[in-house]
């Protein structure tokens, strides 16, 4: 094994690991899994020249910049889909600037070729064991049966990635902390990036988590358990006083696989006290309507994204639902006071 260079940031996709465990690496030849730790070198600068570490700061990155990284799975329709490769390779693609590497299969025509890494090696502990972010995990919650009643959730779910989700579930925070409630929040699915969390920290929420907590540097792929474990164990650890609020934000639209399948179980329908859906235009709210509808029996109590900041798009919608639209990004208290029955 040779050491790791000091200073070497740690990923923000590698959240819940111990910075400890960053001191060595080997150039060995197993099949990487999910979750598995590589130190690499920058190929090729492409598509992302920064790098997210575990405080937020976005380290510039150049052709020969050095860094850890962790193998992943990403599904981003505006960006790439890519994936864990299935035997050792020399070279990875960066899937997600906080660090999350795999290999493209395809990606948005708009996007440049994603930035390049060659792998040095896989960052190992002291016996050679390869290190694993998903051995790893943050929450611990001290109960393990959800005593009622519980915190009430806000779920933010949409049509698609960069529908207006982040924007609107940061509205309901900022509106519930203004009105003297404590607020927390959490993102379930996605991709590890913290702006996300930034904004709904910003916007009033105490404490903000996500699935990194857990040790996984993305949830495409994952099984149905695994995501209702990150549910239910962020719901333990965050949402067990009634007089709180608990906004949760689905990532992606709700026809992809994970968002369907926490909306499709009943132990996340039942935990919804309101539930906020969002489109980036009013066409796409009105199909969206009718697959919440019609798929998983569900009818949201408002509307926003990207669509609510459009006094067309508003009125538009409005010839086909009368389910009131707020604009996330000039949030009016008082009628989203309204909106989440208080």
């Amino acid at each position: 094994m040779e050491p790791i260079e000091k200073f070497i940031a740690q990923p923000s996709a590698a959240y819940a690991v111990d910075p400890k465990y960053f001191k060595y690496y080997a150039d060995l030849r197993d099949a990487p899994r999910t979750g598995d730790m590589i130190y690499g070198e920058i190929a090729r600068v492409s598509d992302d020249s920064y790098l997210e570490n575990k405080s937020g700061r976005l380290h510039l990155i150049q052709d020969g910049t050095r860094g850890l990284f962790v193998m992943g799975n990403r599904y981003a329709p505006d960006y790439f889909e890519g994936y864990v490769p299935s035997s050792y390779v020399r070279e990875v693609d960066l899937l997600e600037r906080s660090g999350v590497v795999g290999l493209v299969k395809t990606k948005n025509s708009a996007r440049k070729d994603p930035t390049r890494i060659r792998v040095l090696g896989y960052v190992c502990h002291k016996d050679g064991t390869i290190v694993n972010t998903r051995d790893h995990s943050l929450i611990h919650p001290r109960q393990s049966v959800k005593k009622e009643p519980r915190a009430r959730m806000v779920l933010v779910c949409g049509t698609a990635m960069n529908s207006g989700k982040t924007m609107a579930a940061a509205a309901c925070c900022r509106v519930l902390s203004a009105l003297g409630h404590k607020v927390y929040a959490a993102k379930i699915t996605g991709m590890a990036s913290l702006k996300d969390l930034f904004a709904m920290n910003d916007a009033g929420a105490e404490e903000c988590a996500d699935f990194t907590r857990f040790g996984h540097p993305g949830t495409y792929l994952l099984e149905k358990s695994d995501l209702l474990e990150i549910f239910d164990k962020l719901d333990l650890q965050y949402a067990g006083n009634s007089r709180d609020y608990w906004v949760v934000e689905l990532a992606d639209g709700i026809i992809q696989r994970e968002t369907a399948m926490l909306l499709e179980s009943p132990a996340v329908q039942s935990r919804i006290h309101r539930l906020v859906f969002c489109a980036a235009d009013a066409f796409g709210a009105i199909g969206g309507l009718r697959i919440l509808k019609e798929h998983f029996h569900l009818e949201p109590d408002m509307i926003s994204g990207v669509c609510s900041s459009s006094p067309l798009h508003i009125r538009e919608l409005s010839d086909f639902t009368d389910i009131p639209v707020f604009n996330s990004l000039e949030a009016d208290v008082q009628e989203l006071r309204g909106c989440l029955g208080l």
